[in-house]
């Protein structure tokens, strides 16, 4: 089945008590037994509920994996794979990454005795320097959040798979439909649902996949048990979202490339990431393990002032200053003060993230509406 049609049907059945096409939100915390031991396979919402059934099952096959979980956001599925560790284990992570991501691990679990290495990963083989007996995990974001850089997956899996580690690829920024981590011997594929996959800044959720069962199993385990799990009417949202992830993706790539092409030539504009242009660094990697590029680019401006940064984000009409991204809507934001603003600045400069960054994250508008917003934006300073 081809992800065009996947997107639609996987997972999904028609309600057998009525026929609905689309699956039904269950509202409901608990379900009437037979008997004792006699149920139709519910028994209490936290546990599984009909309509993340379904969801699970679809996010499932959209990554070619066997299982999935869904979590009450992104947050909560890094959390309960970070649970799979235990005091003394060490994680070797991307250095370029989520806020978020860089916050539960520093900031919650290092007190209960785990130890994240932040390195750069665009040579991976230099990866084995870090690696030791109590390494038992290691984090990839490709692209990753905010700059852009890419990561050769099948390289890194190679180095997990020789030294019995596991390997988690956070996919928020590519998708299922551009990149398909499992496929490349990633373990674990995580995804902020928020973002692409419900696409119109509605829903807050997140997504685990997996292809062993052992696995699955545990982290299944952790999902019941701590119990941070999407609402049926969250689940029933997301369901929507994805069947048109496929057509949005096109047009968000296809926005993307536009506006990285615009900035590539405006004689105001520094740097541009966008992993599409062929000077992007490890451009071939995208080419090898992508099949698209994506709506996702950043900036920064010639001077370097962050006056002028500033001034250009409050400046505009159509893109929105916001935190967040994969929405319909194009949204800029700027990740030194909000989505990496739990980064020490020193490891933010040190890692190439400036505070005159501004993050842009396309969307399915018109292009050359966005062109122009971004040309008035740019021509105050």
């Amino acid at each position: 089945m081809k992800f065009a049609t996947k997107a639609i049907h996987a997972g999904v059945e028609p309600d057998p008590s009525t026929g609905a096409i689309m699956t039904p939100i269950f509202q409901t915390s608990t379900y009437v037994q037979e008997g004792i031991g006699k149920h139709k396979g519910y028994e209490y919402s936290r546990t599984k509920n009909p309509t993340r059934t379904p969801l699970e099952k679809n996010i499932a096959a959209l990554e070619n994996g066997q299982f999935g979980l869904c979590f009450a956001s992104g947050m909560a599925a890094t959390d309960a794979v970070l649970k799979l560790l235990k005091p003394g284990d060490e994680m070797v992570v991307c250095n370029d990454l989520y806020g978020g991501t860089y916050r539960i691990m520093t900031k919650v679990f290092e007190i209960f005795g785990l130890k994240a290495h932040f390195v750069d990963m665009n040579e991976p083989a230099l990866l084995e320097q870090y690696i030791n007996p109590n390494t038992k995990l290691i984090w990839v974001e490709t692209p990753t959040n905010p700059l852009l850089n890419l990561i050769d997956i099948q390289e890194v899996a190679k180095i997990s798979q020789k030294h019995n580690i596991l390997l988690c690829v956070d996919n928020t920024f590519a998708t299922p439909y551009l990149q398909n981590p499992l496929d490349l011997g990633a373990d674990i594929v995580m995804h902020s649902m928020t973002k692409y996959l419900g696409g119109h800044s509605d829903v807050v959720m997140g997504a685990l996949v997996v292809n062993q069962e052992e696995l699955y199993q545990k982290l299944a385990f952790i999902q019941n048990a701590c119990g941070a799990v999407p609402s049926p009417h969250d689940c029933f949202l997301m369901l929507r979202g994805i069947k048109t992830l496929h057509v949005r993706m096109d047009r968000h790539s296809q926005n993307g490339e536009a506006v990285a092409k615009f900035l590539n030539e405006n004689p105001k504009v520094d740097k541009v990431y966008w992993i599409g242009l062929p000077n992007h660094q490890n451009h071939d990697i995208a080419r090898k393990q992508m099949r698209g590029f994506g709506g996702m680019v950043s900036f920064t401006l010639k001077g370097d002032k962050i006056e002028d940064a500033i001034r250009v984000m409050e400046s505009f009409e159509v893109f929105a200053l916001g935190e967040s991204l994969g929405g319909v809507e194009s949204i800029c934001t700027h990740p030194a003060t909000m989505t990496h603003g739990s980064i020490p600045k020193a490891q933010r400069e040190a890692n190439g993230l400036k505070d005159t960054l501004i993050r842009l994250s396309v969307g399915i508008e018109d292009a050359q509406d966005l062109i122009e917003d971004l040309r008035q934006a740019i021509d105050k300073i």
